[in-house]
């Protein structure tokens, strides 16, 4: 691998919040020790069919994952296969989507729930929770702090060339409070004080960091939909690549060969979408 990256999904962030309450993120954004840009999620964006464009480059009619309710092993290559072909180590600390979505379906909650499997051609070292029960009346979230440091015990012990977190606890507070409150006022302010600290750390284990959401939320708390509100959000990147002017939208489906583009592993054919980063 020529470099090694982390890609930290903080779900259903819109546009507006990231830029305007995560003062950990704008202040390196300030320093320039960040770049940020504005990112549009593809339709329908619903959860489930962004993590999978996210990871395969390809749009929801194409890999068939229409929403939550339709979740299965996928048929295309995606980042962690192309990682893997490129001799890398993938890790994944994320919801339980992911891993039927690039390793097998459906979710065992004992087999799957953390598994290393360094033969494996997808995700060498996973560690997963499920949500199950999640409604308003109890989110099911694990703490994003322990998240974080399970992706960083991780890195240590297996040497991740390529590592994913996934947190569902800020749209899971959208969606029960909404987003213009001071319950997701203070939502984002914790997960950015939460999230700051291991990001000088990753960066000194040597991995390059992208920062971003899989959709945003509209003042309903809904998604799903082509609103700004609901596709828009932010993508937050550390490392020494140049990126494209302030102003530049990135495509959801840029993200898969952007990172394989970076580390230095193949791109798959089905990926089209022009990586943009260099």
């Amino acid at each position: 691998m020529d470099r090694k990256l982390l890609l930290i999904i903080l779900d259903g962030v819109p546009w507006r919040n990231f830029r305007r309450l995560f003062g950990n993120l704008e202040g390196w954004v300030q320093s320039g020790d960040a770049q940020v840009w504005k990112l549009r999620a593809v339709l329908p964006s619903t959860s489930a069919s962004c993590y999978a464009s996210i990871h395969t480059g390809v749009t929801p009619q194409e890999h068939g994952c229409t929403g939550n309710g339709n979740v299965f092993r996928l048929s295309h290559e995606d980042v962690f296969s192309q990682v893997r072909a490129g001799g890398g180590v993938t890790g994944a600390v994320t919801h339980s989507y992911w891993s039927q979505f690039f390793n097998r379906h459906p979710f065992d909650y004992v087999r799957d729930i953390e598994y290393d499997e360094p033969d494996s051609t997808t995700i060498n070292h996973g560690r997963f929770h499920s949500m199950t029960g999640y409604g308003k009346a109890n989110q099911m979230t694990p703490s994003d702090v322990d998240l974080f440091g399970t992706l960083t015990n991780l890195c240590l012990r297996f040497g991740l060339d390529y590592g994913i977190l996934h947190t569902c606890t800020l749209d899971s507070m959208g969606h029960r409070f909404f987003h213009d409150c001071e319950e997701m006022d203070h939502a984002c302010f914790v997960m950015d004080e939460m999230l700051a600290p291991f990001i000088p750390r990753w960066r000194q284990l040597g991995y390059e960091v992208i920062v971003t959401a899989d959709h945003g939320q509209d003042e309903r708390g809904h998604h799903g939909g082509r609103g700004a509100l609901q596709q828009e959000t932010a993508l937050y990147y550390f490392g020494d690549a140049i990126g494209p002017d302030a102003d530049h939208v990135i495509d959801q489906l840029q993200l898969a060969p952007t990172i394989l583009n970076r580390m230095g592993a193949p791109i798959a054919a089905t990926m089209k979408a022009e990586p943009f980063l260099k």
